[in-house]
């Protein structure tokens, strides 16, 4: 039986250039898909998976981000005298207990390896999950969550997995397959965005369970693709070294909210899956199309 998994890791020191002019005065990470920001989907999926230690790494600039896990004591209050009761358990949803959050600085960009070496100390000795918020997945149960269960069997490192044009593998760290298992592969390597001849087409999104090891590996501070820390070459570290490495073809549906055109495109499916908001997005969007077809 494998350690049980409790502390998640949100690297969130980005400054989301992408999303200029919209991130110049807020994170990323609380910009809203459709009434929720993308940081909330990433705490209640790792809420759904046991999860009870949150550590986010972050940079200037994140004020928003840390205000929104505080206590609204007067918008409850006023919930409260107003009876609005669904909306103080929505509001609820949003407060993290006193002890449960923890914030790190990551004072230089030098990728997704380094943000994670920053949180060390509060990992310790013990496994623990990273979420990058930029991948919202709708999935029932939730990625995070089959990804533990999954863990229980494998131990050693896990990461989510699914596939992708082999045109498309230079934008993401790709496994190298020594075995495949059906829903679990085995992992002889990776490697991060290959730009020719990938091992494979299954790529790595963000989610990840990771072995107290793999920070050790990444106590080295190696450089590697665009001259950054990687977080992939520390977990093919552990290949080498011996230690299993396991992708997981997760199911649900991957958005990349890191783009406009993903976000756009998360936006619909989960307007689409709300019970309040289908039936009228749906004659909207219906309407657009005619329009559309009617233009051609």
């Amino acid at each position: 039986m494998s350690r049980k998994v409790t502390k998640a890791i949100f690297p969130v020191a980005g400054l989301g250039t992408r999303f200029l002019p919209a991130t110049k005065s807020i994170p990323k990470e609380i910009m809203t898909l459709v009434d929720r920001p993308l940081i909330q989907y990433a705490i209640d999926e790792a809420r759904a998976a046991g999860i009870e230690e949150f550590i986010f790494v972050t940079s200037r600039g994140k004020g928003a981000l840390e205000d929104y896990f505080d206590h609204a004591h007067e918008l409850e209050s006023n919930l409260k005298k107003a009876n609005k009761t669904d909306l103080l358990d929505v509001l609820r949803g949003t407060n993290m207990d006193s002890g449960a959050i923890a914030y790190i600085r990551q004072h230089k960009a030098l990728g997704l390896g380094h943000a994670v070496w920053c949180a060390r100390r509060l990992v310790g000795d013990e496994p623990f999950a990273v979420i990058l918020t930029d991948d919202v997945i709708m999935g029932e149960p939730p990625c995070l969550q089959q990804m533990i269960e999954a863990y229980q069997d494998t131990g050693g490192s896990m990461v989510a997995t699914m596939e992708v044009p082999l045109d498309k593998t230079k934008a993401y760290g790709v496994l190298d397959v020594a075995e495949d298992m059906g829903a679990i592969v085995r992992a002889k390597g990776m490697v991060e965005k290959p730009k020719e001849n990938p091992p494979s087409n299954l790529a790595v999104i963000g989610r990840y369970i990771l072995a107290p090891t793999v920070l050790n590996n990444l106590n080295k501070l190696k450089q590697g693709s665009g001259g950054e820390i990687q977080l992939t070459d520390a977990i093919a570290d552990e290949i080498a070294e011996g230690r299993g490495v396991y992708g997981l073809r997760f199911r649900g549906q991957r958005f990349d909210c890191g783009s406009k055109a993903g976000f756009l495109q998360a936006t619909v499916a989960f307007g689409l899956a709300r019970e309040d908001l289908k039936h009228e997005f749906a004659e909207y969007l219906s309407d657009i199309n005619s329009i559309l077809k009617a233009a051609e």
